[in-house]
C-alpha cells in the first residue's frame, strides 16, 4: 500500500510541481515567494479552503491509516483558479527553471523512496503537502550556483564598459526609475552618444545583458536603471557598474512585503550613492532629504523636487533652476521624474538652459498614463505596470482630466507588495476612485475586499469580475464617446 501511495503521490506532484514552478520564476526566483504565494492560494475561496482542509486532514490522518494519505494526492487538483502552463506569465523552460525543477524532483523521489522503504506513509505525503517549501529550499541552494553560472556574463559586461569608458548614471528607486531613465535618454540625444538600458533590465543579468548587446565604442553615457528586493544588491551592481552619477527618484511602500519599512528600502537603494562621484536626489519624500542632507558632507549632491527646495524644481507648470524658471514644464510629464533627469544632467556637465527645449517632446513609457483613444472613441489611461499609491492617485487625476465631458470608468486589481499597508491603500484609492467616477471595476481576488470596502459609499456603480479580460469586454459594452476609462496595474495570473 505505501508503495501505491508512492506512486499516486508522485504522478500528482507533476501538475503541483509545474504549478509552483510558474510561480517561482514569475517571482524573479526568491524564496520565499513560492510558500507564500501558497498560502495565498490555498486560503483563497471557499474551494481552496475546503482542498487545503482535505488535505491537512489527510495528512494527519495518514498517521493511523495509509488510505487518508490518497486525500492529499486528491488535494493536488488545486489551488483551483491556478494554471499549470499560464496564460498572462506562462511558464519558460529557461536553463536556470529546468535546474530547479531537476533538484526539486529528485529531492521528492528521495522522500518519495524514504516513505516506501521504511513503509512510513506519512512520510510521502508530507512531502507533497510541502512541495512549495521544497521548491524555496531549492531555489535557495542554488543561489550560489546561479551567480557563479551568471558571473561569466558579468564578467565580459564589466570588461566592456571599462573599455568603452562610458559615464555610467544609475538610476534607483521605488517607481519612476524606467521613465526617469527615458527622460534622460531623450534629454541627451544630440548632446551625448547615449545608451539606456532597455525595457525595465534592472537586475545583474539584465544588466549584463544590456551592456554586451548595447553598449558600442563611441558610447558616452550609458544609463543604467538599477532595481533591488533586497539588501546588498545594489552595491553588488555597482562594484562591476561604478557609477559617476546616481539618482534616487522616488520612494513608497512599493516593496514593503519584502522590507517591512521604508526606512530599510531607503537603505537599500542609498548603495547606489556609495561609489558614485555626484548624487541627485529628489527631497519631496521625508526620508529622502534627511539621506540627501547626509550624504551633502562627504560627496557631492544635487537636490530636485516638485515643491519648492532644489537646484532643480519642477512645479507649477514651470521648470526652475537655482530659483530662476528657465521653461514651461509640459502638463503632460511627471514632474519629479524630469526633475530628476534635468538633475543628471546637470551632473554631467551638460549645459541644461540649452536642452529644456526637448522637454516639449518627452517620450511616453510603455503602460505608465499612457493615452490612447479606442476604436469606440472612449479614452484610455493606461496604467498597467507598477501600480503604487502616488502613481494611483495623479492616474485619476489624469482620468478626471481626459474624460472631463463624458462618463468615467476605473478597471483596477488593486496595488500588491504593499506588505501591512497594502488593505489600507488599496481602500483609501478605491474610496477617492468611488467619489469621482461613475463605474469602478474590481479584477481578481487579491484585493476584493479591500477595494469593495472603499468604493462601498461612494458615487460609482461597482462592478466585480473574475480577470482582465472580463473587465475589458464590460467596458467595450459600456463606454463609448467622450467616456474614459483607467486601466490602473494589471496583475499576471499568478496571483489570485
Amino acid at each position: 500500500m505505501t508503495w501505491v501511495l508512492a506512486a499516486v503521490c508522485g504522478v500528482a506532484s507533476i501538475p503541483a510541481g509545474l504549478r509552483w514552478l510558474r510561480i517561482a520564476q514569475r517571482e524573479h526566483y526568491l524564496a520565499p515567494s513560492v510558500s507564500r504565494f501558497a498560502w495565498r492560494w490555498w486560503t483563497n475561496g471557499s474551494s481552496n479552503l475546503g482542498l487545503s482542509a482535505l488535505g491537512l486532514v489527510g495528512v494527519i490522518g495518514t498517521f493511523w491509516n495509509p488510505w487518508f494519505g490518497f486525500m492529499v494526492a486528491i488535494t493536488q487538483i488545486g489551488p483551483v483558479g491556478l494554471g499549470i502552463k499560464g496564460t498572462t506569465s506562462p511558464l519558460a523552460w529557461t536553463g536556470r527553471l529546468k535546474r530547479v525543477a531537476f533538484v526539486s524532483g529528485i529531492i521528492l523521489v528521495g522522500i518519495y523512496y524514504l516513505g516506501g522503504r521504511s513503509g512510513t506513509p506519512v512520510v510521502i505525503v508530507v512531502g507533497l503537502f510541502a512541495l512549495p517549501l521544497i521548491v524555496d529550499f531549492v531555489l535557495l541552494a542554488l543561489k550560489p550556483l546561479e551567480g557563479l553560472l551568471g558571473s561569466k556574463w558579468v564578467g565580459k559586461a564589466g570588461r566592456k564598459l571599462e573599455a568603452v569608458r562610458a559615464e555610467v548614471v544609475a538610476i534607483t528607486g521605488s517607481y519612476g526609475k524606467t521613465t526617469t531613465k527615458n527622460y534622460v535618454g531623450h534629454l541627451l540625444d544630440g548632446t551625448k552618444r547615449t545608451v539606456i538600458s532597455p525595457a525595465s533590465f534592472n537586475n545583474r543579468m539584465g544588466l549584463a545583458r544590456a551592456i554586451n548587446e548595447s553598449l558600442a565604442p563611441g558610447t558616452e553615457v550609458f544609463v543604467a536603471e538599477m532595481g533591488t528586493y533586497g539588501p546588498g544588491e545594489i552595491a553588488e551592481l555597482c562594484r562591476w557598474i561604478p557609477p559617476r552619477v546616481a539618482a534616487m527618484v522616488a520612494i513608497g511602500p512599493v516593496h514593503l512585503e519584502r522590507f517591512r519599512t521604508e526606512e530599510r528600502i531607503v537603505s537599500a537603494k542609498a548603495e547606489i550613492l556609495e561609489r558614485a562621484e555626484v548624487g541627485v536626489i529628489c527631497v519631496d519624500h521625508p526620508l529622502l532629504a534627511r539621506l540627501a542632507k547626509e550624504k551633502a558632507e562627504v560627496m557631492s549632491i544635487i537636490e530636485v523636487s516638485t515643491g519648492e527646495d532644489g537646484r532643480v524644481v519642477v512645479a507649477d507648470g514651470s521648470i526652475r533652476l537655482d530659483g530662476r524658471v528657465i521653461a514651461p514644464a509640459p502638463d503632460d510629464i511627471f514632474p519629479a521624474n524630469l526633475a530628476v533627469a534635468i538633475g543628471i544632467c546637470l551632473a554631467l556637465g551638460v549645459d541644461v538652459e540649452g536642452l529644456v527645449a526637448r522637454t516639449a517632446t518627452l517620450p511616453v513609457t510603455d503602460h505608465r498614463q499612457a493615452i490612447t483613444v479606442s476604436e469606440s472613441g472612449f479614452s484610455i489611461v493606461d496604467d498597467t505596470f507598477n501600480s503604487n499609491p502616488a502613481g494611483a492617485k495623479r492616474a485619476l487625476e489624469l482620468l478626471q482630466h481626459v474624460g472631463s465631458a463624458g462618463k468615467l470608468a476605473v478597471v483596477t486589481p488593486g496595488m500588491v507588495e504593499l506588505g501591512p499597508v497594502q488593505g489600507k491603500e488599496n481602500r483609501a484609492f478605491a474610496s477617492a476612485a468611488a467619489d469621482v467616477v461613475d463605474y469602478f471595476i474590481v479584477v481578481g481576488k487579491t484585493n476584493r475586499e479591500a477595494l469593495v470596502q472603499g468604493s462601498a459609499n461612494g458615487r460609482a456603480s461597482v462592478t466585480v469580475v473574475d480577470d482582465r479580460e472580463e473587465a475589458v469586454a464590460w467596458i467595450r459594452g459600456t463606454l463609448g464617446p467622450g467616456d474614459a476609462v483607467l486601466y490602473e496595474n494589471d496583475l499576471p495570473d499568478h496571483y489570485p
